[in-house]
């Protein structure tokens, strides 16, 4: 494995709390009432961007033995690292700020909603751009990569926000009905996006062939096949889709949060697969 299992973590909870907010936001702009969900929603985002940039942090190597080397991360800015740290710090700052006017106020300004949107759609995307900018892995296709994280992202962040609404109050969760085609066809266009990705790879000529081929078939047949297919196919994508797909028809969601479970097991499982298949081209 080329990074250790602390940035899939890293790479898994960014995603999962920028999708954590824009679930909260949008909430509160369905249901102005819906106070409970959307503070739910927003704190989530918090803890789990928070927690997982401490983990980028301690990964490079910064916090108590050496914290000058997470400033170094600021002062490049033509590294897609420096982007995403500046990323990171603007979206804890607002994310932040709208749980305290939430808490006041009971309401936060729609500007600084849109701007919280916009950095933490940067903050999903970008975690798959932080792949993509390292050369000679085939595998980290940055042209697909960063779309099929923000899938993921908006598909795990609406399954914790709605969970953690659950908890918050589930009779002004009831009222939010906008993610319920979301929810539907996530899976759908992430398995697809899945296809495309490997297929792209599995393309790959010159050089990086090899490399492409060997991520390919340890994803599809080789040590990794029993994760990306019963872990990232079934329980991520599979269960999630014919649960919610039922829960339509029955008008029955009391098998909701068991799917939403599935797809942040899913949402972890994704990033730990594209980082462990990963094969470095040799020059």
């Amino acid at each position: 494995m080329v990074w250790g299992v602390s940035i899939s973590w890293y790479l898994f909870l960014a995603g999962l709390g920028a999708g954590s907010f824009i679930f909260a936001i949008v909430s509160g702009w369905k249901n102005p009432e819906a106070g409970k969900v959307k503070f739910a929603g927003m704190l989530v985002g918090l803890v789990a961007v928070a927690f997982g940039t401490l983990l980028l942090v301690f990964d490079a190597k910064a916090g108590l033995q050496n914290p000058a080397r997470f400033f170094c991360l600021l002062s490049n800015p033509t590294s897609v690292m420096s982007w995403g740290t500046g990323l990171l710090s603007v979206f804890l700052i607002i994310d932040f700020i709208e749980l305290i006017l939430l808490g006041v106020k009971k309401s936060t300004p729609k500007v600084l909603d849109w701007i919280g949107v916009v950095t933490a759609l940067g903050v999903a995307i970008y975690t798959g751009l932080l792949l993509g900018a390292a050369a000679g892995f085939p595998l980290w296709n940055i042209g697909i990569l960063p779309i099929l994280f923000l899938v993921s992202a908006i598909s795990t962040g609406f399954a914790a926000g709605s969970l953690a609404g659950r908890c918050a109050s589930s009779e002004q969760l009831a009222h939010i009905s906008f993610d319920h085609k979301l929810t539907i066809w996530l899976p759908a266009v992430e398995a697809a996006l899945i296809m495309l990705l490997l297929a792209v790879t599995a393309g790959t000529t010159g050089s990086g062939a090899a490399a492409a081929t060997k991520s390919v078939a340890a994803l599809l047949s080789g040590s990794y096949a029993l994760c990306f297919w019963l872990g990232l196919i079934v329980v991520g994508l599979v269960v999630p889709f014919v649960l919610e797909f039922l829960a339509q028809k029955k008008n029955s969601r009391s098998a909701i949060p068991f799917a939403q479970v599935c797809v942040m097991v899913g949402g972890f499982i994704l990033r730990y697969l594209i980082i462990a298949a990963a094969v470095s081209v040799v020059f």
